[in-house]
């Protein structure tokens, strides 16, 4: 017999980062999935879910992909053999894939931006990337407008 406070054991799996806020301030035009290299500690800490999205970026740069300014956290069980917190990390896409996105990019005025950090079925971390044109004020108001209906309409049923 267990006792009364005792938490049931739950299995608990990989985390997803997401940032949220891209989905506001921006228009998804086109979306990517790209692997990321990483170190141990880098994993473990994305595992847990110890990562942020808001400021990270992505680049193109001598015909590589690269996602700038990743926040992710020390892994706290780590020896002195830990990561860098926000250092460059190179984002695995095919160079076909990496010279659309670039032309994409540099044509129509839009930008490259994370919105999603996940765990894929083999165990492998990817980076969701998009596409995105920046929305303005009165889209978004125009948005949480429309959410805020849809919310009210969900709660009347």
């Amino acid at each position: 017999m267990g006792s009364k406070g005792a938490k049931k054991d739950e299995k608990r799996g990989p985390a997803t980062i997401q940032n949220r806020k891209a989905s506001h301030d921006y228009e998804f035009v086109d979306t990517y999935e790209a692997g990321i290299a990483l170190v141990g500690t880098e994993v473990k800490s994305i595992y847990l879910g110890r990562a942020n999205l808001v400021d990270a970026y992505c680049e193109v740069r001598d015909n590589e992909l690269w996602l700038k300014r990743l926040d992710v956290e020390p892994y706290d069980k780590a020896s002195h053999f830990s990561h860098e917190r926000r250092r460059d990390r190179k984002l695995l896409m095919h160079r076909k894939q990496i010279d659309l996105i670039k032309r994409k990019s540099q044509e129509k005025g839009l930008t490259i931006v994370p919105y999603k950090v996940y765990f894929n079925e083999k165990g492998r971390v990817k980076v969701a990337v998009a596409l995105a044109r920046g929305k303005r004020e009165y889209d978004k108001r125009d948005a949480l407008k429309k959410k805020e209906t849809r919310r009210e309409l969900q709660r009347g049923e």
